[in-house]
């Protein structure tokens, strides 16, 4: 198994992206509007969307909020054109890079959401983002995240081990970004979260080995 750069694994696999999520992931036809469900709907609301990709859950948001403020990060440029592509007259501010790297700001966003996008970091890494994310809602904002969660520490454990052995052999320095699964339990999410400072952090849904979690600023 070759590791794969994270932007590049994306930008290779975008004919047939959308299809492969929905036919291939168990319960994503249910979980992606149940995701998009739970994003304020107010007009106007300003939305970050982290890993936005082609914009699948914004196909089930839009309807209920067309005149909502979306902004959204990924690191290939050919899903950010897809996802234009998509919503040519919605209010997109769509940004390429990583939401490891570039400003999220201060108490911008009314929601966040991010799906099937934050199982490939280690604990430290999604503890900084998450912190990160808290100071870009505004009071009162939530992220909602729907992702899949190994299924208890040994699982999780054994992914983290692997992905290391995998960077050795393959000699693919330490904190490069690689396309690689390393899902944390649903508990150790949770307690992330609630150490980055959220208020308020449930799971409000489960489909096989994906979740849904609402955090509170």
């Amino acid at each position: 198994m070759a590791l794969e750069p994270m932007g590049a694994f994306f930008a290779r696999r975008l004919e047939g992206y959308d299809e492969h999520m929905l036919r291939d992931i168990a319960g994503a036809k249910k979980f992606y509007p149940a995701a998009a469900a739970l994003l304020p709907d107010f007009p106007g609301c300003r939305i970050l969307d982290l890993g936005c990709g082609t914009g699948l859950e914004l196909e089930f948001y839009f309807p209920r909020n067309p005149a909502a403020r979306v902004t959204g990060i990924d690191l290939s440029p050919e899903m950010l054109e897809a996802l234009r592509s998509k919503f040519p007259d919605r209010d997109l501010d769509l940004r390429r890079g990583s939401y490891l790297e570039l400003s999220l700001g201060e108490a911008e966003y009314d929601g966040a959401i991010s799906v099937e996008s934050l199982h490939h970091f280690s604990p430290e890494v999604k503890l900084g983002l998450y912190r990160r994310l808290r100071r870009a809602l505004k009071p009162g904002g939530y992220f909602i995240l729907a992702d899949y969660f190994a299924a208890d520490d040994a699982q999780e454990t054994a992914f983290f081990r692997e992905l290391r052995e995998l960077k050795r052999r393959e000699e693919v320095p330490e904190d490069t970004l690689v396309h690689f699964d390393t899902p944390l339990t649903r508990e150790h999410e949770l307690a992330l979260l609630r150490e980055a400072g959220f208020a308020s952090v449930e799971i409000t849904g489960n489909w096989e080995a994906t979740a849904l979690i609402r955090a509170v600023r």
